[in-house]
């Protein structure tokens, strides 16, 4: 039996992950996929973050550069008066909730942690920045690490593996390795749904998510509303809830500890109803 990781030190709060829990999305851009995640203000980010913490929103995760496929890089000034003051409001109205910082950038990384975040979310894996690796083992807060292939502006261009769990795994084996070098001591992975993957390799680690427990570090799963979801079912991602639904069952059911989502409530509706089937 492989020791999971279950606690990560984000900035002086110890997050338990012995339960699975829910990370709640704000956007702070005017181009996410989903319009209900997008916060064009401070006082919207603030509205959105009270509704997330009610339902039981254990880490608020503030993105200030859009991520869908297809979207462009921002310039690193645009990003940071984007998250900043989003940032620093969320801190001084839920001063215990944990924000996690969804960024590619180091130094974005840093003046989201000197503002109180407690944890960096890179969908890039260092690939965008060459110090943040090092930024990250030096700001001494949990990584989260996701697998992508190519970038947002191409990644679902033609998404091409032999063996998509080998590949992510082999991926994880030396990304976890290169970060342990640098002395990164709380790590979780993300193996990066719809980033750079048809729908078919989707659910073959969705399938297969398990295999990724051998790692020893919890997984986050990070399904909400998207394409694999909504293309599939043939509606809008206004109508995938139900299905996000039924998916983060299953992540749950694999080992997922984090679900990363649009819709808190019906999140942890799931996560208490998978625990009842856990336990009995």
């Amino acid at each position: 039996m492989i020791d999971q990781h279950t606690t990560l030190n984000c900035n002086g709060i110890l997050l338990d992950l012995s339960s699975p829990i829910v990370m709640g999305i704000i956007n702070v851009t005017p181009d996410s996929f989903y319009a209900d995640s997008r916060a064009g203000s401070v006082e919207q980010a603030l509205q959105l973050a009270e509704k997330h913490v009610e339902a039981g929103a254990t880490i608020l995760d503030v993105g200030g550069m859009s991520s869908r496929p297809g979207a462009e890089i921002i310039n690193v000034q645009e990003e940071l008066d984007r998250v900043v003051p989003i940032i620093k409001a969320i801190k001084a109205h839920f001063p215990q909730s944990i924000i996690s910082l969804d960024t590619v950038r180091s130094e974005v990384a840093m003046a989201g942690v000197a503002e109180g975040v407690g944890l960096i979310n890179d969908i890039s894996a260092g690939s965008l920045d060459e110090h943040l690796f090092s930024t990250v083992s030096n700001l001494n807060v949990p990584y989260v690490l996701m697998h992508m292939q190519g970038k947002p502006s191409n990644m679902q261009a033609q998404p091409t593996y032999d063996n998509v769990i080998e590949e992510v795994f082999d991926f994880f084996v030396e990304k976890v390795g290169e970060l342990r070098t640098l002395g990164v001591k709380d790590i979780v992975i993300d193996p990066g749904f719809g980033f750079g993957k048809s729908i078919e390799h989707n659910y073959t680690l969705l399938r297969s998510l398990h295999v990724f427990k051998v790692l020893g570090l919890p997984i986050l799963a990070g399904l909400s509303r998207k394409s694999m979801i909504y293309k599939l079912l043939e509606v809008e991602a206004t109508e995938a809830l139900i299905g996000t639904a039924a998916l983060h069952m299953v992540a749950l059911q694999q080992g997922s500890k984090i679900l990363r989502v649009h819709d808190v409530r019906e999140a942890n509706e799931v996560i208490k109803l998978w625990s009842q089937l856990e336990n009995h």
